[in-house]
């Protein structure tokens, strides 16, 4: 079998971002797959088939890249940010996995890309120098429950925590519902930094405190990171401050 997937990181948002590998591998597909807004992202090429679709369309995203793969195609999946966070890699992998044998002979290349908690740490200093974790609020393949659980065990583990997918319109309380949450085991001077468009032009960055944090604006373009009992903002005189996490922690809490 001849045909080839790619499926493609694009990054935080401006093409500066965008890898060289994901550059090559979209230029050497003749057939592009992915939500409009991140197709709309890549230019256009004579010659190459555009398909996009809406945001909850993976499954059928990932088997048409895959037929038309299967077919001999060269085809390439787009994603915002790195294909295998909460993105399109593990749709992918599902499809292949519960699909036709054939399908488990083709060549397959995950084009990583700088992912938004990258690009949101980077903004602000270094919050995720020491361990951390990353979570999706989404609870549309999961229970609530089950991230309230697994919220509660990260902020007991002491880790700084990534927070994917914070608000939608479906979702309009989960975001304060998980600071209620992380309040139970973090001090409210905690670090939380708000990353919204990181890396566009109207990208914006907010940092402060995890009991101030619920008045703060979030949409599904944020991704927020909150700090670890460790993690610490210097202040600088007409700067934006530097929030980091040491490297190094000396005792274990309670």
């Amino acid at each position: 079998m001849s045909g080839h997937l790619a499926i493609v990181g694009l990054g935080p948002g401006d093409e500066r971002y965008l890898t060289r590998e994901a550059e090559e591998a979209l230029q050497a597909a003749d057939a592009l797959f992915g939500y409009g807004p991140y197709l709309d992202r890549v230019p256009e090429r004579p010659g190459q088939a555009r398909h996009p679709s809406d945001n909850r369309e993976e499954d059928a995203r990932a088997k048409a890249a895959l037929l038309h793969a299967a077919d001999g195609g060269s085809a390439a999946i787009v994603s915002g940010g790195d294909p295998g966070v909460f993105a399109m890699a593990a749709s992918v992998c599902e499809a292949i996995e519960a699909g036709p044998h054939a399908w488990r002979a083709l060549d397959i290349a995950i084009v990583p890309g700088i992912t938004a908690m990258l690009a949101v740490a980077a903004r602000a200093g270094a919050p995720l120098g020491h361990d951390f974790c990353v979570l999706s609020l989404s609870d549309n393949l999961k229970p609530w429950a089950l991230i309230e659980q697994r919220l509660d065990a990260a902020a007991g583990a002491g880790l700084v925590i990534a927070l994917y997918n914070p608000v939608s319109r479906a979702r309009p309380s989960q975001l304060g519902k998980a600071f209620a949450i992380l309040a139970r085991r973090l001090d409210g001077t905690t670090p939380v930094i708000f990353g919204r468009a990181i890396g566009r032009s109207d990208e914006s960055l907010v940092v402060t405190t995890l009991a101030d944090a619920s008045g703060v604006a979030a949409d599904m373009a944020s991704l927020v990171i909150v700090g670890s009992r460790e993690t610490r903002v210097i202040a600088r005189p007409g700067s934006s401050p530097l929030v980091y996490t040491p490297r190094a922690v000396e005792s274990v809490s309670a």
